[in-house]
């Protein structure tokens, strides 16, 4: 069941009853009286064996989620073999949740229980445009605490459904940036964990390896022709998956270099280009999953080393291509990611430089039919991705890169 509000709206319209949060009665013990002129020894003990258990047994159901589906698929993206260049995607749609959240979910429950912030029967809530929270009900229903997500209402449906479908809840509010403030409300009122994953995305991921998103590229990559790609495109939400990526290629001494692309309406691109952490923008992105309003916490400018500002009819004229090219839909973001994988693929093949790029497919575009599939929704938006597409088109049956 959804719920929706304005930005003012109390926490209580969650629907679930807020949780008075009790400490244990613990009176501490002091050493008997002493006799020696040493002061006495406060001793306060709060051992709970039951939370311990059951701590233990969450944590082993999050790591055998794992165990069983961390590594995704490294899909290579046809292109014409006598330019000497292969391109890939890590198809990031083939994990339990369908997307490239499902990690950063993981990743962001271990770091909850491992610190004591996830709690029996306490919900734990998220601000999230969608796809991070049908990953994280996923793993509050595994683990089994009550979930919360804190979405704008122009969320798709589709994702709705699939956050109720693992048991979550959907707290509906008026704009993006409302997001946060409403997350740490229904936190308080509820005596549950607001996960923050714009804070802690970036901290929560093991980046020196633990089969990241980056060592399971590389490992892949391996008996390829060219094994250390020579550039490896990101998109940003949080901004985890670049900041991962990044520090993984700098600690593995690798000549892999980082590319963001960032879609209309998200300040990430200027923010970085102008060495501002105070960037904002007024409008939310059209490109579910990606762009933000604010420079968030996770995203690292520092590590990467380029930026491209992608206009929205060509992130979603490149996942029609996809669908036409590999026979598989795919959501906007990973088009935007696509049509900048592919500007570079263009670079390298004016320059006569060989070597592959990787890309990333971040969730099925079945999650959009009524959006960047439909025609009607483009229309609605005055988005036309006729020129776009006729780009794409046209590069990849071996003419010139006009984009």
């Amino acid at each position: 069941m959804s719920t929706q509000s304005g930005g003012t709206q109390s926490g209580g319209a969650s629907g679930i009853e807020p949780t008075a949060s009790v400490e244990p009665t613990v009176e501490p013990t002091v050493d008997a009286a002493p006799t020696t002129g040493i002061e006495p020894t406060v001793d306060v003990d709060r051992t709970d064996p039951q939370y311990r258990a059951w701590l233990k047994e969450a944590v082993r159901k999050v790591q055998a989620d794992a165990n069983r589906s961390a590594d995704t698929h490294l899909l290579r993206f046809p292109l014409p073999g006598e330019w000497g260049i292969d391109l890939y995607l890590k198809d990031e749609s083939t994990h339990p949740t369908g997307s490239l959240k499902h990690r950063l979910a993981r990743s962001l429950f271990l770091h909850g229980l491992c610190n004591g912030w996830i709690r029996p029967g306490k919900p734990v809530i998220e601000a999230s445009s969608g796809s991070t929270a049908v990953s994280e009900a996923y793993f509050a229903q595994l683990v089994g605490v009550p979930f919360i997500a804190v979405m704008a209402k122009s969320t798709s449906q589709a994702k709705i459904d699939l956050i109720e479908f693992h048991g979550g809840e959907c707290h509906l509010v008026d704009r993006s940036d409302e997001v946060y403030e409403a997350s740490a409300r229904l936190a308080e009122s509820t005596g549950g964990h607001y996960m923050d994953q714009f804070t802690y995305a970036e901290r929560a991921t093991d980046w020196r390896g633990n089969n990241n998103i980056a060592e399971s590229v590389f490992a892949q990559l391996r008996l390829e022709p060219h094994p250390e790609p020579a550039w490896i495109v990101a998109t940003a939400g949080t901004g985890g998956t670049s900041a991962t990526i990044a520090r993984y290629v700098h600690y593995m001494q690798y000549d892999t270099r980082i590319c963001v692309a960032d879609p209309e309406n998200s300040c990430f691109f200027d923010g970085w280009v102008h060495h501002d952490p105070d960037a904002v923008c007024e409008r939310g992105s059209r490109i579910e999953g990606i762009g933000r309003p604010r420079m968030e916490p996770s995203f690292v400018p520092g590590a990467i080393d380029r930026m491209m500002k992608v206009p929205d009819a060509a992130s979603i004229a490149a996942v029609r291509v996809l669908e036409q090219v590999l026979g598989k839909k795919a959501g906007a973001s990973t088009g935007t990611g696509l049509w900048s994988a592919l500007k570079i693929v263009a670079e390298m093949r004016a320059t006569g430089r060989r070597g592959s790029v990787v890309g990333l497919i971040c969730d099925p575009g079945d999650r959009y039919l009524d959006k960047y599939y439909s025609d009607d929704w483009l229309a609605g938006e005055r988005i036309d991705i006729a020129p776009y597409r006729a780009v794409l088109e046209s590069f990849l049956a071996g003419g010139a890169w006009t984009g």
